[in-house]
């Protein structure tokens, strides 16, 4: 079965830090572009850090720059997300997702898989 899984949520206070991880089975990410995306509640889903297999590049939202680093376990076929100094404003459920061709880091159109989330809770 083709699947990803988000862990790694929960509650922290401002100015702290977690470490999202997205496990997949079924397929590697070997040669997909791979994303990290955000849904805060009553807001579209946006998002946060892509990487482009075909250049290697990495596109960061804004508000994740500098803050917010995507990197991968090519032996666990798992990829993670670290946030740091986050902001209650960075409240959302995050969703990983991978696929062939990522056309736009914004909305995530072009992912063939998506995971089903985890809750990031930042207390202020």
């Amino acid at each position: 079965e083709v699947q990803l899984v988000e862990s790694g949520g929960g509650l922290v206070q401002a100015g702290g830090s977690l470490r999202l991880s997205c496990a997949a089975s079924g397929f590697t990410f070997d040669g997909l572009d791979i994303g990290w995306f955000r849904q805060a509640p009553g807001k579209e889903r946006e998002g946060v850090l892509c990487f482009k297999s075909s250049d290697g590049s990495t596109h960061s939202a804004d508000y994740a720059a500098g803050r917010f680093t995507i990197s991968s376990d090519n032996a666990e076929n798992t990829v993670y997300l670290q946030m740091n100094n986050l902001k209650p404003e960075d409240t959302a459920v995050y969703y990983c997702a991978a696929g062939r061709r990522l056309t736009s880091c914004s909305d995530g159109h072009g992912m063939d898989y998506w995971g089903k989330g985890t809750l990031v809770t930042v207390s202020s």
